[in-house]
């Protein structure tokens, strides 16, 4: 028979990949061809939602941040990201370079003067430009930019970790719902939920490349002299539009990895020399104070929502970073969760919101502190009415008052270049994963999502410039943020039932073993005492006596009106028993590598030689023990032995 074609949509979740097209199409429409009521419609909506929702954004947020710290220091912090036996997949440097990247660097770059000098020149409440407008200034970017940022993040992408990774379930937004509503995440439910996910997603990373041209194209107006225009950005917007596109055809490792360790290289190049060629010392004090600042408000501004004294301030800067961050939550949350495997549930939280809040703390600082001092002590005049005038300047103006500023500004668009292009691509890679019913996409499905959103981009630059960007994020952001706090219900469930299973595998009795051919002293210090093993061996003790053990388990196990099924895996075999509605039964057993003790090789034998052990693994993992050698009966009594332990953990989740 002739081997079937399989269609261009084969891999397409086309309820999720045409809806969000459709979505976006009708999106475009409306603000291409009548812009005026669109602009209009969009501006009414953004003050619609910071009026009636800011309470509802405030306190999600805080929530979400409650929730890690909470989950953190529990004991569900011991679990892993995958099975109990996984190790991270990549090293901490590179995993901090991504997560830290696709976060918010583009964010950084055009905020990092620009935000702390518009505080200053127009605090929330205090006189403007004063000390205390300055210190409140910092306090404020480290605020927006701050935990709360990361828990958001956080959130998502421990969801999307601990299922796909622990629970094998697919690595898609829909999958933190599982434990709410089960198997319908698999149905229109989940489709729902992916679609939500991948329109804020969009949106989200429309908003950051929105502001990446802007800035590109002053760093290019500033050593160039390149027109900042429409039409220059345009180009640009389709010049790094390319540039992503090769990124995600060389993918995740190759691709959008390499870009981040370079991203973050240049980016401590950067503030280091800022550093260095600023107030060095002046830095050093009000960073330290400006963090002291931060950490023992964090409290009231967490909940700060200016009810008794509205001035619009917390709808424009606040509630507008809380719904960035919540647009870009499925997008950052899934790419973080992608480089997370077999990290702890602790590690994953501190790692994510404490190491970048860090980094992002001395960056505003240095950059903030810096720009501040060149206005109050310096008198530099110009920058502040710079910032006032076109904030995507403010990082350029201020590195012309600085040595070298030539060579600086160059490094600095080049790195707003990378962060812009690191941005999109992540984005189409994340998006795509949302849309595909698995990761083997084909390279026209990822490079289609490059450019929807850098054509979303481009309408949305040329009907209302970056406030209707804004503003289309503010109203997406909305649905998701509900999604969120279900996300956040659906993990604790899920972790309290892990982290019940964990403590009865460990307080559970077990009845006494009563063997029919107990072993001699002698025999018991031989078995243990048993020389390493070849992989053939290993895999012919599997193939023999551990089918054996088995198949006598199966026989048993169906006579009793049980459902087992033996299933040969890639190393091994895995006794599995069918609990219907409730969490299944399975002991496998791997041939796996090991190193053993020096004193039990011979003298002859070569340091390089590989060994293998006949290890034991439950649906959390590797249990890190060796049958090999074992009798049928051995093993029969260990598989009941767990299988109790399972039992028991069953009975006390149905009490």
């Amino acid at each position: 028979m002739p081997s079937k074609t399989s269609s261009w949509l084969s891999n397409v979740n086309q309820n999720v990949f045409f809806s969000t097209v459709l979505i976006i199409v009708v999106f475009l429409s409306f603000a291409i061809f009548t812009p005026d009521i669109f602009e209009s419609l969009t501006a009414q909506a953004k003050q619609w939602i910071t009026d009636s929702f800011s309470w509802f954004y405030i306190l999600c947020v805080a929530i979400f941040l409650v929730l890690l710290v909470y989950i953190a220091c529990s004991s569900s912090g011991n679990i892993k990201l995958g099975p109990d036996h996984s190790q991270p997949d990549y090293s901490n440097g590179s995993w901090f370079a991504m997560l830290f990247t696709a976060g918010m660097g583009v964010g950084l770059m055009f905020f990092g003067v620009a935000e702390p000098v518009m505080h200053y020149v127009t605090p929330p409440n205090s006189d403007p430009e004063t000390i205390q407008a300055a210190k409140q200034a910092l306090r404020i970017t480290f605020f927006h930019w701050g935990v709360h940022a990361w828990a958001v993040y956080a959130l998502v992408g421990l969801s999307l970790a601990y299922f796909s990774y622990r629970h094998n379930l697919p690595l898609k937004t829909r999958s933190a719902l599982y434990p709410l509503i089960g198997k319908r995440i698999y149905g229109r439910w989940g489709d729902a939920i992916d679609t939500f996910a991948t329109v804020g997603t969009i949106f989200g990373v429309a908003t950051s490349l929105g502001f990446g041209v802007l800035q590109v194209n002053a760093g290019l107006n500033y050593l160039f002299g390149i027109e900042q225009s429409t039409g220059t950005q345009i180009g640009l917007i389709i010049f790094v539009s390319i540039l992503a596109a090769l990124s995600v055809f060389a993918g995740l490792d190759k691709g959008v990895k390499r870009l981040s360790e370079l991203n973050l290289i240049l980016a401590i190049v950067l503030v280091v020399f800022v550093f260095l060629a600023g107030p060095t010392l002046h830095l050093l004090r009000t960073t330290v104070e400006n963090t002291g600042q931060y950490l023992s408000n964090l409290f009231v501004m967490t909940f700060n929502l200016q009810a008794y004294e509205p001035t619009g301030w917390i709808g424009g800067w606040t509630i507008f970073y809380w719904s960035w961050w919540i647009a870009w939550s499925p997008f950052v949350g899934m790419f973080i969760a992608r480089v997370s495997r077999g990290r702890t549930i602790r590690e994953f939280i501190l790692g994510v919101i404490l190491i970048p809040t860090g980094f992002t703390i001395v960056w505003m600082g240095f950059w903030g502190n810096a720009a501040l001092f060149s206005i109050m002590q310096e008198n530099n005049i110009a920058l502040m009415q710079m910032v006032q005038k076109d904030t995507s300047i403010a990082l350029f103006e201020f590195l012309n008052h600085l040595p070298f500023s030539g060579i600086m500004s160059l490094l600095a668009t080049v790195l707003v270049l990378l962060f812009f292009v690191t941005s999109a691509d992540s984005g189409a890679l994340v998006v795509n994963y949302l849309t595909a019913k698995d990761e083997n996409t084909p390279a026209w499905q990822r490079v289609f999502w490059v450019v929807l959103i850098s054509i979303l981009t481009i309408c949305l630059l040329l009907v209302g410039g970056l406030s209707t960007l804004q503003a289309s994020m503010l109203v997406s952001a909305l649905p998701f943020a509900v999604i969120m706090l279900f996300m956040g219900w659906g993990l604790l469930k899920a972790l309290n039932l892990d982290a019940t299973k964990a403590k009865m595998l460990t307080e559970a009795r077990t009845t006494p073993r009563a063997m029919a051919n107990p072993r001699s002293w002698q025999q018991r210090l031989g078995l243990i005492m048993h020389y390493p093993h070849t992989e053939d061996e290993v895999k012919q003790y599997i193939a023999v006596q551990v089918l054996k053990a088995f198949e006598a388990v199966q026989a048993e196990f169906k006579r009793r009106k049980l459902s087992v099924a033996i299933d040969e895996t890639e190393q091994g075999l895995r006794l599995r028993v069918d609990h219907h509605q409730e969490i299944n039964f399975e002991y496998t057993v791997f041939s796996s590598k090991t190193t053993p003790p020096s004193f039990m090789l011979g003298q002859g034998e070569a340091d390089d030689s590989e060994y293998f052990q006949a290890e034991v693994f439950l649906r959390e993992g590797g249990q890190n023990y060796d049958v090999m050698d074992w009798t049928q009966e051995d093993l029969i009594q260990d598989i009941i032995d767990q299988y109790e332990r399972h039992l028991y953990f069953l009975n006390v989740v149905r009490s």
